[in-house]
């Protein structure tokens, strides 16, 4: 079964205002306006994502585990990136379980503050088999 995690009504605010300012060109640590075709609609669907740049590759992590966009991008396989009227297209490319852990806490060093409640309980400095452990939850995507 995929893991999911519904947001709450603050998250929904807290997403509003980093969209808003990122839609404005302001970044707030690294976040970007996440553009991809519905799998169904083919229409654009947008969400506020934190870019993580490691080791000079870029990365998207979906904290709340397999969420709609995840679907869309893994079927579209392309999207866009906005900082305000900026625009990165780029191809993706999702990594397997055991090329997670590098990234995945690099994230929760970065936004653990934001994210960490989704992690269940693994944090930045947990072992490395905690963070395997808990990877399958969190697809991730290389950015091309």
């Amino acid at each position: 079964m995929s893991r999911y995690i519904e947001p709450t009504r603050m998250d929904h605010l807290f997403n509003r205002m980093v969209a808003g300012l990122t839609r404005l060109g302001i970044s707030l640590m690294g976040s970007r306006i996440l553009y991809v075709r519905g799998r169904s609609s083919g229409e654009w669907r947008t969400t506020p994502v934190n870019l993580l740049t490691l080791n000079g590759a870029r990365y998207l992590v979906a904290p709340r585990g397999v969420t709609q966009w995840v679907r869309n991008l893994r079927v579209a396989g392309n999207g866009e990136l906005h900082v305000g009227r900026r625009v990165e297209t780029f191809a993706a490319t999702e990594l397997s379980d055991d090329e997670k852990p590098a990234v995945l806490r690099a994230y929760l060093k970065r936004w653990g503050w934001e994210v960490g409640r989704f992690f269940e309980g693994v944090g930045a400095n947990a072992s490395e088999e905690q963070v395997q452990a808990v990877a399958p939850g969190f697809p991730v995507f290389r950015i091309n």
